[in-house]
């Protein structure tokens, strides 16, 4: 697997404002409950048209639950070719805490 970094949420919120991407990879039913703001889900279903999709030199962020699984789905998205991959230290449980205004739901 390739290299991705882990960051905390004050680092990834500093990469949103410049422009990173953000992909949640929980269930819909807790994305659907409340998620970052502009963050895209990502299973793997949808997977293949991200991937075809995506700027893959933009920084990407990936977000779970409490930022353990984010780490195996952020070097797996290192070795498909995105340059910069970042794992959210804390997952979206430390993101809602520290930024509780920085949270849609559908």
């Amino acid at each position: 697997m390739s290299e991705f970094q882990r960051i905390s949420p004050e680092q990834a919120s500093h990469l949103l404002e410049q422009g990173a991407a953000l992909v949640d990879i929980r269930d819909p039913q807790s994305y659907a409950l409340g998620h970052i703001s502009d963050a895209v889900r990502l299973d793997n279903d949808s997977l293949p048209a991200y991937v075809a999709s995506a700027d893959k030199q933009t920084p990407l962020i990936v977000c779970c639950y409490h930022g353990n699984s984010s780490q195996p789905a952020a070097a797996y998205l290192a070795s498909l070719g995105f340059e910069q991959v970042y794992s959210l230290d804390g997952g979206f449980e430390l993101w809602r805490a520290q930024y509780p205004g920085n949270i849609s739901s559908n």
